[in-house]
């Protein structure tokens, strides 16, 4: 009779470590992305995130340019 009444104990502190547990790991995630979103900025705001925006708008220009209205993939029956 004693362990059945320790296991019902043991139950509710399982139940209660879990809820803590999901807790930290929100909270840690949360901090993990507040983080990120940090370390986004500093790179935005750097000298290389400039030149790396930079070089993707570059590109967003030259591949809408590239194939001026010709189909990219050519094909001929022989």
């Amino acid at each position: 009779m004693g362990l059945s009444c320790f296991a019902c104990f043991d139950g509710g502190n399982k139940k209660q470590r879990r809820e803590e547990e999901r807790l930290a790991s929100e909270e840690a995630r949360a901090k993990a992305a507040e983080a990120a979103q940090k370390r986004q900025e500093q790179f935005e705001k750097s000298a290389a995130g400039r030149a790396a925006r930079a070089q993707l708008q570059g590109m967003a220009k030259q591949s809408a340019n590239s194939n001026k209205g010709e189909p990219v993939l050519k094909w001929q029956m022989s």
